[in-house]
């Protein structure tokens, strides 16, 4: 197990994920935000592993179906001592292990990902084999909200019912926005909840940035398990996109941006530092930042930058205007 607490680590993930994204210029953050709180509590509290041994039959087998916040696993392998720490800064380079999607090339993956709505048909087969074969592991699969409009989705959660796969437990990242805006406005999809009960699951709804509420929610897994209830269980984890850097917060941007150099990264970087855990180390910059360039007015921050805000409705309006104009041969003017 790892040698920190799941608040500890939590902050390691995340101070990781500023840092990874930040050297690569790769995308995501705001999901590693999101999500490091679970997968944080999962690598200290829940999942039986050996990391000399990442091959061990009895370890519990773990799927990040939302490949994208792959900097997250990969940091949290990296710190429970599967891989040298140093590597991570390899993160999205050419020639590297660590690519922006989970690769299943590092010791710890079973299961490369990032095409959305495929981890969880792979993790259903996972706890359908090791139940035909009688044995005791747990298969755990984090999932996105977004990728939950997937087909592929639905299907897995019925055959896992149909097969009463009670060794199966699906965490939701429910951070409410995907691709380029809040989830509802993309796609409606509440009551969440009651779909999945609907399909045949136990639901469980919580804080996922709660590691309290987190930890109470799979040892009812477990009990679940144990018990009379033979059926998978879902965790519908509540959770802030970006947490933990408040201009990051719910911000659509930074499922795309890295933080640059300036304000972005120095900003991120002190927010972190302020709320550095008891018993560790900022491994990157142990002393914080000694002259952080700090957003001015004209800086682009706490904006907002989802599709309906920034999308206006008379755009279609005024392009069939122009085609029509060209066609009569009238002049047309800039719009």
């Amino acid at each position: 197990m790892s040698k920190w607490s799941s608040e500890q680590l939590a902050w390691r993930i995340r101070r990781h994920g500023i840092e990874m994204t930040h050297l690569s210029g790769g995308s995501h953050i705001g999901a590693i935000m999101s999500v490091a709180d679970v997968i944080a509590v999962l690598y200290t509290d829940i999942l039986n592993y050996r990391p000399r041994e990442p091959k061990w039959e009895g370890r519990d087998r773990f799927i990040l179906s939302k490949g994208h916040a792959g900097a997250s696993v990969y940091a949290a392998l990296a710190e429970s001592g599967f891989f040298d720490i140093e590597e991570l800064k390899s993160h999205y380079q050419n020639g590297s292990r660590l690519s922006g999607h989970v690769s299943h090339h590092l010791p710890g993956i079973d299961f490369s990902t990032g095409s959305l709505g495929h981890g969880l048909s792979a993790a259903v087969g996972i706890a359908y084999a090791l139940k035909k074969d009688g044995r005791n592991e747990r298969t755990f699969v984090v999932l996105g909200d977004g990728e939950c409009d997937e087909g592929s989705i639905w299907e897995a959660v019925l055959f896992a019912n149909h097969f009463r796969l009670n060794n199966l437990v699906a965490i939701i990242d429910h951070n409410h926005m995907q691709s380029l805006d809040f989830q509802e406005n993309t796609i409606e999809i509440e009551d969440f909840g009651s779909k999945w009960k609907a399909f045949g699951w136990n639901v469980i709804e919580i804080n996922g940035n709660s590691h309290d509420e987190l930890r109470d929610a799979f040892e009812k897994t477990d009990v679940y398990r144990r018990d009379t209830f033979h059926k998978p269980t879902v965790i519908i984890a509540n959770t802030i996109k970006g947490y933990g850097v408040s201009f990051m917060q719910n911000d659509i941007l930074w499922h795309y941006r890295f933080p640059h150099d300036g304000w972005e990264y120095d900003t991120a970087i002190m927010e972190l530092y302020l709320a550095k855990p008891e018993g560790i180390e900022d491994p990157y910059t142990p002393n914080g930042i000694e002259n952080p360039v700090i957003a001015v007015e004209t800086d682009d921050i706490n904006n907002d930058h989802t599709f309906s805000y920034t999308w206006h409705t008379h755009y279609p309006e005024r392009m069939r205007r122009v085609e029509a104009l060209s066609g009569s041969g009238e002049k047309v003017h800039q719009i």
